[in-house]
């Protein structure tokens, strides 16, 4: 099972860049463990928002980064400027790679759907057989399901700009391709989208 995490962070505003200072000194620290996928602070959408996306080897590593961000006096060395944070622990669908590092946005669309009871399996088997013709059309980061908290999934998706987000997504959508054929009746009216983009520190650019 491959465990990933999204930290989010209410932030002062114009202090971005201060709290991702802070956010790479912890994640740069010897006792860190996982790995930093994604640093990106709200464009559009819930504004002043800093999200961070990690991935873990396994359930001890993912505690115990939970059990030090947890234990934290000054949070991420900022905390002056931080109004305040939630984590969410996920699983990685199964049939998706680990996420690939590198360049691909500079915008990223964050897109959260609760689920109906049950729901995950199904959500699943449609996206497994959609993934691979929808992601022809443009990339896909990562895939996952909650393991905490409401029945959720999150996806995360890199643009060029806005107009490609919107080109692709249309060509799909006229295509047949997405949403994804099974996937649709499962979902709750609950779904939100945030367009983000990359900080400096963010090893997803």
């Amino acid at each position: 099972m491959k465990l990933y995490q999204l930290i989010n962070i209410t932030i002062k505003m114009g202090t971005t860049a201060a709290v991702a200072q802070g956010i790479q000194s912890f994640y740069q620290d010897a006792a860190a463990q996982g790995r930093l996928l994604g640093v990106f602070f709200s464009d559009i959408g819930q504004l002043n928002q800093v999200v961070i996306l990690r991935s873990y080897a396994s359930q001890s590593e993912l505690d115990a980064e939970n059990a030090r961000l947890a234990a934290q006096e000054q949070l991420f060395g900022a905390a002056e400027n931080i109004i305040r944070y939630s984590v969410e622990n996920f699983a990685g669908f199964d049939f998706l790679p680990e996420v690939e590092l590198g360049e691909f946005g500079p915008v990223y669309e964050i897109r959260t759907y609760e689920l109906k009871h049950g729901g995950v399996p199904h959500v699943l088997e449609a996206w497994k057989n959609a993934v691979p013709t929808r992601t022809e059309y443009s990339k896909l980061t990562v895939a996952m399901y909650a393991l905490d908290g409401t029945p959720r999934i999150v996806s995360i998706w890199p643009y060029a700009s806005l107009n490609q987000r919107s080109e692709v997504r249309t060509k799909a959508v006229a295509d047949g391709i997405w949403p994804p054929k099974g996937g649709p009746q499962w979902l709750t009216h609950e779904m939100q989208s945030m367009i983000a983009l990359p900080t400096a520190i963010s090893p997803l650019k």
